[in-house]
């Protein structure tokens, strides 16, 4: 580990800002809003500085998505990709009945502002790094394994899906694919290629605070701050609403299995029910396929990032909470883990026993 002693200035501030969460998508998203509403001249300059920082947001969310897809793997036990087509079903299932409904049931297709692409957006997205920190300190193996599954909800891909379907927008089914071929791309090539893998891991971080600006350098402040505020009842919606059907859907996935009340584990439930960072790119990736979208494009993008941050403030207490409320019900992640390792013990002893009568 580096000495601290030389770090410079910019380090320092740089490891404070990282504290707040959803830093790497929240903060250059807000630089590129500031830019945009009191410079906006600066990004206007031309050549590579306008490519990057105002009109290249479709080539980085096209490189981000090759990332993320080069991620996601189905080699996992069957427990984990039991969990995690359980929790994604739950949480992408909720966000479209309550999506919906506001879109179809309310005046003017909005609940208190909350506008349907954004409560789908935020709703049907986690924030895979977080679910990875929590189920690290408070799950199990199986909880972190549920990622390979969940990462399916990254991006706009699903949010697409459910617009799509539902008439809300009008998708070609070219245009759809075209869209998320990067994400199947990177998949085959993740899963293809352990190098490859390797090599595309670091764009999943690396190209977030780029395409964060990017959209940023899009919104104007006042839509921010008037539309924006309302994201914070988007959160804790997400918190309550999507997190609760996940506990919900894998408890009663529990009781099916016939799991004993001691391996009721539910952290993993709870630890989706985030908004993730890169949710905040669903509305110009919608935009961009169907361009009705482009006036509520900067309400919706806001509606999110304030959802996003308040989800991450949440969910941490949430979690820590439902762990040691499970475990003073004598429920633990520990418990859980042996009980499946005990089961595939004695499914190679009953394999051992076929194959000695066999012979």
């Amino acid at each position: 580990m580096e000495n601290m002693d030389s770090y410079t200035g910019l380090d320092r501030l740089l490891l404070k800002i990282l504290k707040i969460p959803g830093a790497l998508m929240i903060v250059p998203l807000f630089l590129g809003v500031m830019f945009n509403t009191f410079a906006p001249q600066i990004l206007d300059i031309g050549s590579f500085t306008t490519a990057l920082f105002k009109n290249g947001l479709a080539v980085l969310i096209g490189l981000f998505f090759l990332a993320v897809g080069s991620q996601i793997s189905f080699k996992t036990a069957l427990p984990s990709v039991e969990k995690g087509v359980v929790l994604l079903l739950a949480k992408f299932g909720i966000a479209v009945i309550f999506g919906l409904s506001v879109a179809f049931f309310t005046p003017e297709g909005m609940l208190f502002g909350l506008l349907p692409i954004a409560i789908i957006a935020a709703m049907s997205n986690s924030n895979g790094s977080l679910y990875v920190a929590l189920t690290s300190q408070f799950g199990n193996k199986t909880d972190k394994g549920a990622i390979s599954i969940l990462s399916i909800n990254d991006g706009p891909f699903l949010t697409l899906v459910a617009l799509g379907v539902a008439g809300l927008a009008a998708f070609p089914l070219l245009a759809l694919f075209a869209a998320i071929f990067p994400m199947i791309f990177g998949f085959i090539l993740g899963n293809s290629s352990i190098i490859a893998r390797k090599f595309l891991a670091p764009g999943e971080k690396l190209i977030i605070p780029f395409a964060a600006f990017a959209i940023g350098a899009g919104i104007n402040l006042e839509v921010l701050l008037g539309q924006g505020s309302v994201g914070i009842l988007l959160g804790a919606a997400t918190a309550v609403i999507s997190g609760g059907t996940a506990l919900l859907a894998l408890y009663f996935w529990h009781r099916v299995r016939r799991h004993p009340k001691s391996c009721r584990n539910l952290v993993a439930a709870a630890s989706e029910a985030s908004v993730a960072g890169n949710a905040i790119a669903t509305p110009a990736m919608v935009t961009a396929l169907d361009p009705s979208y482009l006036p509520i494009q900067g309400a919706a993008t806001a509606q999110i990032a304030a959802a996003v941050v308040t989800t991450a403030f949440i969910l941490p207490f949430f979690v820590a909470w439902l762990a040691a409320w499970q475990k003073r019900q004598g429920i633990t992640p520990e418990n859980e883990d042996r009980f499946y390792e005990e089961k595939s013990i004695k499914r190679e002893h009953v394999l051992k026993a076929e194959v000695n009568i066999k012979s």
